[in-house]
């Protein structure tokens, strides 16, 4: 097991967010985190990465059999956990090309031309720099790329792209890391991004909750499409 989280608590500023959350993930395996806006998702994502903001105080994180609970972010990153943000701040004076030439392990123009081709005319501008929505994602994919990760957490890689966009970040997703065995745990609360992908399992997380599970990620889209997401467990969505 690559990732395996276990009666997980966390707090933020007294205020308990997560709830007792178990999830594993397999070495190459595909994963979706559904939830509306304010579930806990980008939290989970957060504290496995190790954002100090987020006080784990119940539960264990575990990564390739060793106890992460405790660890330092960037000895994380080191481990293989890469996550891409949301909201990714932007860095001025620092060009793309500076940040990748630090962390990456490809030559940079083959990193962008190869693999993610609308990257290469981004890599003399500032770090997400008046960037549009969809250049952010750009430059989030090249810098996970550019860390060789063993497991990568999409949070709301889909948000604000149109078809066009979307299904270009999908394919360079399917290519760059599903193709090649890389563990994805895709956030999303539209779920517009899981028909490229097809993950293995679905959960949905409400309230800090995970309520249901299922390998048919398309049922589970039925039902919150029909039903809304708290409908999810009462439907019996635990069931493989």
């Amino acid at each position: 097991m690559l990732l395996r989280i276990e009666n997980l608590k966390v707090q933020a500023n007294g205020e308990e967010i997560l709830k007792r959350i178990n999830l594993q993930i397999k070495k190459g395996e595909s994963q979706a985190l559904l939830g509306p806006n304010g579930s806990g998702k980008t939290v989970l994502g957060q504290t496995i990465l190790g954002n100090p903001k987020y006080k784990v105080t119940e539960g264990k994180i575990f990564f390739e059999g060793k106890d992460i609970t405790k660890l330092a972010p960037e000895k994380r990153v080191k481990l293989g956990i890469a996550l891409t943000f949301q909201s990714p701040p932007a860095i001025k004076g620092v060009k793309i090309v500076q940040l990748l030439e630090k962390i990456s392990q490809f030559p940079i123009k083959n990193l962008a031309e190869d693999k993610v081709p609308d990257g290469k005319n981004l890599l003399e501008r500032d770090v997400n720099l008046d960037f549009s929505g969809g250049e952010k994602k750009t430059s989030e994919l090249l810098q996970v790329l550019a860390l060789s990760p063993k497991l990568v957490i999409f949070d709301e890689i889909d948000s604000g792209l149109d078809l066009k966009r979307l299904e270009r970040v999908a394919k360079t997703i399917k290519k760059e890391f599903i193709d090649k065995k890389i563990s994805v745990l895709l956030i999303t609360h539209s779920g517009a991004i899981l028909d490229f992908l097809k993950p293995k399992i679905t959960s949905v997380m409400i309230s800090g909750k995970i309520i249901c599970q299922q390998k048919d990620y398309k049922k589970v889209l039925r039902t919150i499409k029909k039903y809304g997401y708290e409908k999810c467990k009462k439907r019996a969505l635990f069931s493989n």
